[in-house]
C-alpha cells in the first residue's frame, strides 16, 4: 500500500527580475526554484497513464509563467506558483516551493538566500 507520494522539480533555474533594489528590477538575477507537490500516485502507479498523475511538464509551466513577473519579495512568487498549482490540479495536496536568489544584493559571500513556503489544500 502506497502511503506518501511526491513529484518534485529540482534546481530549476531562471533569470528574473525580483527584488525591491532598483538593479534587481532593471538587469535581474539568477534564481533556483524546488517545487514539490504531494499527490497520491497510486492510480499512475497502476495504469501508466499521464492523466492520472501530475504532468511535470504542465508544473513547469507554472514556474516558468510565475518566475516571468516581476515581484519585490519572493515569497510573493512562491505564493502565485502554490496558488495556481493547487488551482490546476484538484488532486494535489501540499505544495513545497523553495525559491532562492542566488546573488542576494546584501554583501555576503554565500550561495543565495531563500524561501521556502509548505501550502496545504483547505477544502
Amino acid at each position: 500500500m502506497l502511503t506518501n507520494s511526491y513529484i518534485h522539480l529540482k534546481n530549476v533555474r531562471f533569470h528574473a527580475r525580483h527584488g525591491v533594489m532598483p538593479q534587481e528590477r532593471t538587469t535581474g538575477g539568477d534564481f533556483v526554484v524546488n517545487l514539490s507537490v504531494e499527490v497520491d500516485l497510486t492510480r499512475a502507479a497502476q495504469t501508466d497513464r499521464v492523466e492520472d498523475t501530475v504532468n511535470y511538464a504542465v508544473l513547469y509551466d507554472i514556474l516558468r509563467q510565475e518566475m516571468v513577473v516581476a515581484s519585490n519579495l519572493i515569497e510573493h512568487v512562491a505564493g502565485r506558483v502554490a496558488r495556481q498549482v493547487l488551482q490546476t490540479f484538484p488532486g494535489v495536496h501540499t505544495v513545497d516551493v523553495e525559491i532562492v536568489k542566488k546573488n542576494p544584493p546584501m554583501g555576503a559571500d554565500c550561495d543565495g538566500a531563500s524561501v521556502r513556503m509548505v501550502f496545504k489544500r483547505d477544502d
